[in-house]
C-alpha cells in the first residue's frame, strides 16, 4: 500500500491511538509498524484473533504485557558467552514472570470448553519459573545483589562491616580526643574512598598520615591517619574481592539463562504478538468497533460507519454501499456537508480492516480486499513546483489513471474543481468513464450538474448526496445513495439575507434546462423525505405491533400451560381418591367375607363389582367445577370444635390446627382422619349429643370422649373391687362411643380376676356377648366383650 494514500487518509493517526494501547515496548514497536495487508487469509486471520481478544476483554478485562522488556540483544550476547548484568538480567527475570501471569490469564475457565485462535499462543509460553525465582533470589535491584547470593559474598560483605566498624570507632577517639584541637570540623569523611579526618593545614604535621585532599582555599586537609591505613586498605581489597564475588554469581546466572535461550526467545515473540493483538481489541473496544466480513468481490457495505478520528459521540453514523449494483459513486452536495468526511470515511476503514482492525460500524459490514487505495483528496499546490491547485490535482490524477487496476479502490475529491467549470465537468466526466470501463471501484464529490446527468443516464454508475437542512442552514451528514444533491445557493443566500431581487436575478441566469432538473431534485428531496417520515412512521407501528403481539401470545401461552397443569392435578388427585376408596372397599370386603363364613360369597362378589362399577362412573364423569364459582372464607376454628366433613358426611372434633395448606386432622368417633378447612362446616354442640339409655333426656354427654378412648382396657396388677370399679366406667364410656367390642386384659394367674371380670360382664345390661381370647388374642388372659347394637 503506497504511502502517499495512508498520508492523505491519515491512517498513521490511527495507529498512534493503537499504539498507545499498547503496554510494552516491543508490542508498541509492533503496532507502529502495523500496515494493510493484501492476503486475504492473513487478514481474516488478524480479524479472528482481534474478536477473540475483544471477546477476553469483556470476560475478563485487559492484561498487561509491561513486563515484556526488549531483550533479544541479550540473548545474542549469551549465545557469544557473554556475562549479562544484574539489570539485563532483571530483564528476563521480568519477562519470565510476565509469561506466567499471561499464561494463567489465558487458561480457560471449566465452562469455557471451546479453544479460540488465542489458545495456541498462550500455550506456547514457558514462564521457566525456577530461572527468574533464582534470579530475584540473587538480585534485589539493578545495582543491588542479595547477600545471600552466595555464601562467599555474604562472609565478604560481614568482615567489610566488621573493619568500617573497627574504623569508626579508631576515628571517632581521635575526632572527640586529643586531635580535636587540630581538626577544622569534629567530623569522619570520605576521600577517593577512604576514611579521613579534615585538619587545619597549620597542624597537619601533628597528624601523621597521608594527604588525600584539601578545601578550595588550602585551610583544610584531608588527611588519613596512619592509624587506620591497614584498616582502610583491609576494606578496599575486601572491595575489590566483593566485585570478584558479584562477577562470579552474574556469571553463573548467565549461564543459567544461557540453557533457556530458546524458550525466552519464544516467551518474547509470544508475548509481543499477544500484546499487539490485545492492543487492537482494547481500539475496538475504545472506538465501539465490529468484524467486519472480508471479500474479494470489490464489494463495500458499510452499515451506520463512524469516522474513527471524529468523536464517537457527536459523529453522525452513514451507510455506504459500491460495488454491489454499481462501481462509481458520485457525491454532490453542498460545501461543509460531509461529502470530503464520507469519502475519507471508505477509505480509512479499507485501510483499517485490511491491518487487521476492527472497524467502527455495525456489524455484518463489508469491506473487500484492494492491492492499493489511490486517494486525490485535499489541496496540494506547491509554489516552488509553480503548481496550482488544478495542477496538482491533475498531477495526482495522472499517476492514479497509470497505476490503477481492477483491484484498486479510487477516491477523488472535487473532480475536474479549480479550472473552468465547462472543461472541468468534461475532463471529471471522462476520468469517471474511463475508470468505469474499466471496472475500478471508484468514489468522487463533485458540485458539477453535468456530472449528476452522467450519473443518471450511465449504468453501473449512482448518485448519492449529502443531506442539507435549509431550514437551520447546517448539514445533517447523513449520506443518501439514490438521491443526487443540490448546491442550496439560492436558499442559502436568502437565508443570510441577500435581497430577494438579486436571488430573483440569478434565477433568471439559469437556462430551462438547469432550473427544471434544479426543482426535478427538490421534488425528489421533497418526496425522499415524505417516505422517510412515512417509513419511519410505519417501522414504528410495526414494532409496537410485534411487541404487542408478543405478549399477546405469552399471555396466551401462560394460560394454556396454567389450565394443563390445573387439569392435570385436579385429574391426578381425583384418581388418587378413587383409587384409595377402590382399595378400601375392596380389603373391607374380603375381610367381612374371611370373618363372616355365612355370607354368600356370590352375593358378596356381585356386591363388590356394584362398588367398583359406581367408582368406575363417577372416576369417568369427574370434572372441574366451574371457574366461575365464588371462592369461600376458610373456616376459623380451634381444638375440640364440633364439625362436620362435607365431602364424606362425617361429623367429629377438631383435633389439630390447620398446617399452611389448610389441613388438619378430625377425630369422627374412633377414626382419626384428616381433612381440609375448606371441606368443613361448624356444628352445634346440639348435633352431636346421645342420650345415654336408662337415663332421663336431660343427662347428655358430649361425643367428645371419642377423642381419648381406647378399645382396651388394662387390669393387670389391680385388685378385684379396683379392677371393677375402673372396668364398669370403661364399659360405659366405650358403649356410649358407639365401640362393637372391646378387649379386656386381666391376666391368667390364679383366675379370681378373670371369674370377677366375666360374672362383671353378665350382669351389663349393653353387654351382648363375651368370649376368652384365642391364639394370637392372648388366649385365656384376654376377654373380648361386645356390645349389643
Amino acid at each position: 500500500m503506497n504511502e502517499k494514500v495512508l498520508r492523505i487518509l491519515e491512517y498513521s493517526k490511527v495507529i498512534t491511538a493503537l499504539t498507545e494501547k499498547a503496554s510494552s515496548e516491543p508490542g508498541k514497536q509492533l503496532c507502529s509498524d502495523l500496515r494493510p495487508m493484501t492476503e486475504i487469509e492473513a487478514i481474516t486471520e488478524a480479524q479472528i484473533q482481534t474478536q477473540d481478544a475483544l471477546t477476553r476483554l469483556f470476560k475478563k478485562g485487559a492484561p498487561s504485557f509491561s513486563g515484556n522488556r526488549p531483550v533479544l540483544g541479550m540473548l545474542k550476547s549469551l549465545e557469544i558467552g557473554s556475562i549479562l548484568s544484574a539489570g539485563e538480567l532483571l530483564k528476563i527475570a521480568s519477562l519470565l514472570e510476565c509469561s506466567a501471569r499471561i499464561k494463567s490469564y489465558g487458561r480457560n475457565e471449566k465452562d469455557d470448553s471451546i479453544a479460540d485462535s488465542l489458545e495456541a499462543l498462550f500455550d506456547g509460553l514457558e514462564p521457566v519459573s525456577p530461572l527468574s525465582s533464582e534470579i530475584r533470589r540473587c538480585i534485589l535491584a539493578e545495582d543491588e545483589i542479595s547477600d545471600d547470593a552466595s555464601s562467599t559474598l555474604k562472609h565478604i560483605r560481614r568482615s567489610m562491616i566488621l573493619a568500617n566498624e573497627k574504623i569508626h570507632q579508631q576515628l571517632t577517639q581521635m575526632v572527640n580526643g586529643s586531635h580535636r584541637t587540630y581538626l577544622q570540623d569534629a567530623v569522619i569523611t570520605m576521600r577517593n574512598n577512604r576514611y579521613c579526618i579534615p585538619v587545619k593545614s597549620e597542624y597537619k604535621n601533628q597528624v601523621p598520615g597521608m594527604v588525600h585532599d584539601q578545601s578550595q582555599t588550602g585551610s583544610t586537609l584531608f588527611i588519613e591517619p596512619a592509624a587506620v591505613v591497614s584498616l582502610n586498605n583491609q576494606i578496599k581489597e575486601l572491595s575489590l574481592q566483593e566485585e570478584a564475588e558479584i562477577e562470579v554469581i552474574l556469571s553463573i546466572l548467565s549461564v543459567k539463562t544461557s540453557e533457556y535461550i530458546e524458550q525466552i526467545r519464544e516467551d518474547h515473540f509470544l508475548l509481543t504478538n499477544l500484546d499487539f493483538i490485545f492492543a487492537k481489541a482494547a481500539l475496538a473496544l475504545d472506538q465501539n468497533a465490529t468484524m467486519p466480513i472480508m471479500n474479494s468481490d470489490h464489494r463495500i457495505v458499510i452499515r451506520k460507519g463512524r469516522h474513527p478520528l471524529l468523536n464517537k459521540s457527536t459523529v453522525v453514523p452513514i451507510d455506504i454501499e459500491l460495488g454491489n449494483t454499481f462501481d462509481l459513486l458520485v457525491v454532490t452536495g453542498p460545501n461543509t456537508g460531509g461529502k470530503t468526511v464520507s469519502l475519507k470515511t471508505i477509505g480509512l476503514l479499507t485501510l483499517m480492516g485490511q491491518a487487521g482492525l476492527h472497524i467502527p460500524a455495525l456489524d455484518r459490514s463489508e469491506l473487500s480486499l484492494f492491492h492499493e487505495v489511490y486517494a486525490d483528496i485535499g489541496d496540494e499546490q506547491s509554489i516552488e513546483q509553480s503548481l496550482s491547485t488544478f495542477s496538482s490535482h491533475m498531477t495526482n490524477i495522472v499517476s492514479i489513471l497509470k497505476y490503477a487496476d481492477s483491484n484498486s479502490l479510487c477516491l477523488f475529491d472535487e473532480l475536474g474543481a479549480g479550472t473552468d467549470p465547462t472543461e472541468g465537468a468534461a475532463l471529471a466526466i471522462a476520468i469517471l468513464k474511463h475508470l468505469h470501463q474499466r471496472g475500478i471501484r471508484t468514489a468522487a464529490t463533485t458540485h458539477y450538474s453535468e456530472l449528476k446527468l452522467f450519473a443518471l443516464s450511465t449504468a453501473g454508475v449512482e448518485n448519492a448526496s449529502c443531506e442539507f437542512d435549509v431550514e437551520t442552514l447546517r448539514p445533517t451528514y447523513r449520506l443518501l445513495i439514490g438521491i443526487p444533491g443540490k448546491s442550496n445557493a439560492f436558499a442559502i443566500s436568502s437565508k443570510l439575507g441577500l435581497p430577494d431581487y438579486i436571488v430573483d436575478s440569478a434565477r433568471n441566469e439559469l437556462s430551462q434546462e438547469d432550473e427544471s432538473f434544479e426543482d426535478i431534485i427538490s421534488d425528489l428531496e421533497k418526496s425522499r423525505r415524505t417516505i422517510e417520515a412515512e417509513r419511519l412512521e410505519l417501522a414504528t407501528y410495526k414494532k409496537e405491533i410485534e411487541s404487542l403481539k408478543k405478549q399477546l401470545s405469552q399471555k396466551q401461552e401462560r394460560l394454556d400451560q396454567a389450565r394443563e397443569t390445573i387439569l392435570r392435578e385436579a385429574n391426578e388427585k381425583a384418581r388418587d381418591i378413587l383409587l384409595e376408596a377402590k382399595e378400601l372397599a375392596d380389603e373391607s370386603i374380603r375381610e367381612f367375607q374371611k370373618k363372616s363364613s355365612s355370607v354368600n360369597v356370590k352375593d358378596m362378589e356381585q356386591s363388590r363389582q356394584k362398588i367398583r362399577n359406581k367408582i368406575n362412573e363417577k372416576n369417568s364423569s369427574l370434572t372441574l367445577k366451574p371457574s366461575g364459582s365464588v371462592p369461600q372464607k376458610p373456616l376459623q376454628v380451634k381444638i375440640g370444635d364440633s364439625v362436620k366433613i362435607i365431602s364424606m358426611g362425617l361429623k367429629g372434633s377438631v383435633h389439630s390446627l390447620p398446617d399452611q395448606k389448610g389441613n388438619l386432622f378430625i377425630q369422627c368417633g374412633i377414626m382419626r382422619t384428616q381433612a381440609n378447612i375448606k371441606d368443613l362446616v361448624r356444628l352445634d354442640d346440639d348435633d352431636i349429643t346421645k342420650k345415654l339409655p336408662g337415663r332421663t333426656s336431660a343427662g347428655k354427654i358430649k361425643l367428645s370422649k371419642t377423642s381419648t378412648i381406647s378399645m382396651e382396657i388394662n387390669l393387670l396388677g389391680r385388685t378385684v373391687d379396683e379392677a371393677l370399679a375402673e372396668l364398669d366406667k370403661y364399659l360405659d364410656d366405650a358403649y356410649l362411643s358407639h365401640l362393637p367390642s372391646v378387649r379386656i386384659v386381666h391376666g391368667k394367674g390364679t383366675g379370681a380376676l378373670r371369674n370377677a371380670v366375666h360374672q362383671h360382664l353378665r350382669k351389663a345390661k349393653y353387654v351382648d356377648s363375651f368370649r376368652l381370647g384365642e391364639f394370637g388374642e392372648g388366649d385365656a388372659g384376654v376377654t373380648i366383650a361386645t356390645f349389643k347394637k
